[in-house]
């Protein structure tokens, strides 16, 4: 093993770095060199650098212990300032030249950190601690436990400028999706795509390949290299193929619907423009998904496993034959399978010496024992690590005959000196994204793992996530299941062999599960500890702690304990915590089952998720077409939903409230316009269009005629209020509804609802319409002069065009349909046109009524004009908790209906209770003083405290109309207490109320037609 000064731990040769591409970086401020297709862990263990993180709890120094997405310990702060980035893995994160890295979780530095006194009360911090030790008294917890315990929690440092780099979403369908770049995902993607079907093939590594670009394997007579990359030109060549390298699948949902991650740069720290992302998240909808994702190896429980130094073997076998890194000089390989022995002799051949294999089992007779033996190499049966020397690296183990059937050591101890430990407990098939679809499970006991085995989905899967860990068996299983995919999506699949296996392959051999390595003392009573989630310091103790404490069910072992939680979501030492736990508690494993796995896989950073959707475009602006009018004449706006709405339009001097006094004088006086164009709108048809209405709103529309308009309250099932409007009978089978504007989209979503999961027999469709038409009010007791002005096509005398109905002709030049809805209590007409168009019919109406001091107004005015007539707005006088008879609108309640949505919460108890808060009129004693809305109202305001409420202003203002303050409020048996005298206290005085009818103004309605 030759290596450079600089690199102390490079292999002279081989790996698939290139070796004429230095790359400068740092890591913990110290300079460092690698090369071009390094990764940054592999990069370190070049530099001779193991310890490069600290564990959560205690503290305790770590290395790199995986090769890829399973690594456990490496999280990493990358880059600085506004480009930082928080807990990546240095496994996954591609070397370049400027890279800047520091280790996570530890002051002042990773080789002295302070908090690594944790260790030392280690006994003090058993799973669950805090609940035992904090909880019994609130006080302290609240304020001195918890945000100590929140401060020491996490792990790096969310960047507190904002994010610079840009990500996209993209939207695409295939025919088969295949999840996995290895042997068995490409042999899969190759057969799909020869019969023609779509095919998305996506891998998180950066290059397709897998275990091939690890192993010393030949395939069709090529290197496992040669062959992938012939394998990926062919499929690049492909026009219905798309490869996605960088690309983690983290979530399979129902229906086949995958999501995605592409980091589509080589480096996170790179500036990204709108037309170059950084990331980008893929909405994949697939016919058929492929899983080929592998499987990850999992460590041996034994005593303080995890030193820096130990390692995956497979981890060792990646660093040799992929980077060119001797991840050790001196290494002991720790067994219970015959697979691990290939890696002992990689690195043997690489320089590395191998000190001694120890193997758990009684013997090892396979192929891959016996070429260790005859390379040189010593091997120990039935012998085990028992204690682990060094701190910070690795200096040496204890070995220990074992006994008692494997379950205790024997003998005396042996020493052996070393600065490297390669573990291998087996393989666990990657199965995350098969359960995130509930997908059915089984425990494979001669491969000890769980494999899928009832899909919920139309999924197939290929290789080492079904347990066929051979080359061979992933080969032939890829092909096959690329042929059944392709077959099942509607496609014919060509002839075609599975590739030939050239050389011969080692006999994996037998596995002999071995959960938890014995050692001299119990565990749980000696100093070592026997790690099993590395990232959350989980030890065997604490899952038999938890079984002890009744915590036996997998979940809640899993929560007491932290086990699976984290970024590493269980994926090295999930089996092994359920292995334990079902020995602890006397259960079969496969009794037992696994923990519940969620989206996401791996973590997903915030921005690829929101996307572009920020700043303005988080929540768009949306406009009428007669905004640049509003601005001219300098009107104020509010947001109402994402509506830009004009709130009132002051003039030289006016504030809101001289504003919107002379804008009520002007409706109740003249004549005012309103922009109405954000009102939502629903174009409903088809033949049971009426029966649907009819379901949804709580009076009848069976009836209604065509040319009619009908007020309509909607309810949820509970009987409560969340929106009204108008809705029109444009045609037999034909309805326009309206909406409140900042509801439009719920209330679409409620109606899209019902029709397909109530009611898919109901032959209705739904179409937004909101954004087609521009509509504009004119409202008062000059509105018909007005409007007769811009319109010769339609009569609008009275008698001719009665309340509550519509007429179709021609306003200001354009084709329009002009309604009688009043929501001013004045004489009313709104106007609807094509979009484009509004702005022109605006400017006409303005011209026409200019003679009368035609007013725009606002919304507060609106607000004004419709509490002094009392009618409603829905989340101002209801707030869910609100019916129709609270609000005294008994009589839009159909008695005779059949059913509707609400109707029978309607004889609920505590829906026809007499004390309910009903909605009710308030008149100030002080007729100048406008009351707060929310203000409480109570009978007595002397009354000891807490003061028993008896409801609340939802609505108050001046009203011009009156001279006086107006209100309204839901108060408990409030149509009784008319007359009475209530109280509002304030914050700095007491105001006395009176309680009256909701309806301010022409109670009788007389104004509503002019």
């Amino acid at each position: 093993m030759a290596s450079s000064q600089s690199q102390p731990n490079r292999l002279a040769t081989g790996g698939r770095i290139d070796r004429n591409q230095p790359c400068h970086f740092t890591f913990n401020g110290e300079p460092l060199e690698g090369f071009a297709g390094d990764s940054l862990a592999s990069a370190l263990l070049a530099n001779n650098k193991h310890l490069v993180a600290r564990s959560f709890k205690y503290h305790r120094p770590r290395g790199i212990m995986g090769a890829g997405v399973e690594e456990p310990n490496a999280m990493v702060q990358l880059g600085y300032g506004a480009h930082t980035i928080p807990n990546l893995k240095a496994t996954e994160i591609e070397l370049h030249d400027g890279l800047e890295a520091e280790s996570v979780n530890c002051w002042p530095s990773v080789s002295f950190d302070v908090s690594s006194i944790n260790g030392l009360f280690s006994k003090f911090f058993p799973a669950g601690f805090y609940y035992k030790t904090f909880m019994p008294s609130q006080f302290l917890w609240m304020k001195v436990f918890e945000p100590i315990i929140r401060k020491a929690a996490g792990w790096g440092k969310a960047p507190s400028e904002p994010d610079p780099d840009s990500y996209d979403h993209r939207h695409v369908h295939c025919d088969v999706m295949v999840v996995g770049g290895g042997p068995a995902g490409l042999a899969a993607a190759r057969e799909a795509a020869k019969s023609g079907a779509r095919v998305i093939l996506a891998d998180e590594q950066p290059e397709f390949g897998g275990s091939l670009l690890s192993l010393n394997r030949t395939v069709d007579g090529l290197s496992g290299a040669d062959w992938v990359a012939r394998e990926v030109q062919k499929l690049e060549a492909a026009s219905e193929v798309r490869l996605l390298p960088r690309t983690t699948v983290f979530g399979y949902y129902h229906h086949n619907y995958l999501c995605a991650v592409e980091r589509r740069h080589d480096r996170y720290d790179q500036g990204s423009s709108s037309a170059d992302p950084q990331m980008r998240l893929w909405h994949i909808r697939a016919k058929m998904v492929v899983l080929a994702t592998g499987a990850h190896e999992r460590p041996l429980v034994f005593a303080d496993n995890d030193r820096p130094g130990i390692m995956l073997a497979s981890a060792a076998q990646s660093y040799v034959n992929r980077y060119g890194v001797a991840p050790g000089r001196r290494a002991v390989l720790f067994t219970n399978n015959d697979g691990a022995y290939e890696a002992a002799l990689d690195l043997k051949a690489a320089g590395v010496e191998v000190a001694e294999i120890v193997d758990v089992r009684q013997e090892a007779t396979g192929t891959l024992p016996k070429e260790a033996l005859e390379a040189g190499i010593k091997v120990s049966s039935n012998s085990a690590i028992t204690a682990v020397k060094g701190k910070s690296r690795v200096a040496g183990v204890t070995l220990h005959k074992l006994g008692g059937n494997g379950q205790s050591v024997s003998g005396e101890g042996r020493q052996v000196a070393c600065d490297l430990i390669l573990m291998s407990g087996g393989w666990s098939p990657v199965v995350h994204l098969f359960c995130h679809t509930q997908g059915k499970m089984a425990f494979d006991e001669a491969k000890a793992c769980f494999v899928p085995a009832k899909p919920r989905e139309a999924t197939l899967w290929a290789g080492a996530v079904g347990g066929s860990f051979d080359l061979a068996g992933a080969l032939v299983e890829g092909v096959a299941q690329g042929r059944t995919a392709a077959l099942a999506a509607g496609f014919e699949p060509t002839d075609g062999d599975s590739p030939v296996i050239a050389s011969e392959e080692p006999d994996l051999g037998s596995l002999e599960a071995r959960w938890v390595v014995p050692t001299v003392e119990p565990i749980g009573r000696s100093k070592a500890k026997h790690f099993v989630d590395y990232q959350n310091d989980s030890t065997a103790a604490d899952i038999r702690l938890a079984a002890r404490e009744g915590f036996d069910n997998v979940e809640h072992m899993k929560r007491y304990t932290l086990s699976g939680f984290g970024t590493d979501q269980g994926k090295t030492g999930n089996i092994n915590a359920l292995a334990i736990l079902s020995d602890a508690v006397d259960r079969a494993i496969a009794e037992t089952g696994t923990t519940t796995f969620r989206p996401p896989y791996t973590p997903v950073p915030f921005g690829v998720m929101a996307g572009r959707e920020l700043g303005d475009w988080l929540d768009p602006k949306r406009v009428t077409a007669i905004q640049d009018w509003h601005e001219a004449q300098g009107a104020s706006f509010e947001d109402v939903g994402q509506w830009k709405r004009p709130w009132f339009f002051p003039k030289a001097g006016e504030d809101i409230h001289a504003a919107v006094a002379r804008e009520c004088a002007a409706v109740r006086d003249t004549v005012g316009l309103l922009d109405a164009s954000t009102l939502g709108k629903i174009d409903i048809q088809g033949p049971d269009a009426a029966e649907f209405l009819n379901r949804i709103y709580t009076n009848a529309w069976l009836k209604l005629k065509v040319g009619s308009i009908r007020y309509g309250l909607m309810c949820h099932e509970d009987g409560m209020i969340f929106d009204d409007g108008t809705t029109a009978r444009l045609g037999e089978n034909h309805f326009l509804m309206t909406t409140t504007t900042g509801g439009a989209a719920t209330v679409m979503d409620w109606l899209e609802e019902y029709l397909q999961t109530e009611w898919p027999d109901l032959k209705v469709y739904c179409t937004s319409v909101t954004e087609q038409w521009s509509t504009v009010a004119v409202a008062g007791p000059k509105a018909r002069t007005v409007l007769e002005r811009v319109c010769s096509d339609i009569d609008l005398a009275p008698e001719a065009f009665p309340f509550m109905t519509f007429r179709d002709g021609t306003v200001a030049g354009s084709p329009a349909r002009v309604s009688r809805i009043s929501f001013t209590g004045e004489l009313s007409y709104e106007v609807s046109v094509p979009w484009s168009h509004g702005k022109a019919l605006w400017e006409a109406l303005y011209e026409a009524g200019e003679e009368f001091g035609i007013t725009p107004y606002g919304t507060e005015t609106m607000h004004v004009l419709r509490a002094e007539k009392g009618f409603i707005i829905v989340g101002q006088e209801t707030d869910g908790t609100v019916t129709p008879q609270d609000l005294g609108m008994d009589w839009i309640v159909s008695k005779a209906k059949k059913d509707f949505i609400g109707k029978r919460s309607f004889s609920r108890a505590d829906t026809v209770r007499l004390d309910r808060k009903q909605l009710v009129g308030l008149l100030t004693e002080d007729p100048g003083f406008v009351l707060p809305e929310g203000a409480q109202i109570v009978i007595d305001p002397n009354a000891p405290t807490p003061i028993p409420m008896l409801g609340h202003v939802t609505s108050s203002y001046w009203s011009p109309a009156m001279g006086r303050s107006i209100a309204l409020a839901l108060i408990k048996g409030g149509r009784a207490r008319k007359g009475d005298r209530l109280f509002a206290p304030l914050e700095d005085r007491t105001q006395a109320v009176t309680i009256v009818d909701p309806v301010f103004i022409d109670p009788e309605g007389k104004r509503r037609d002019g």
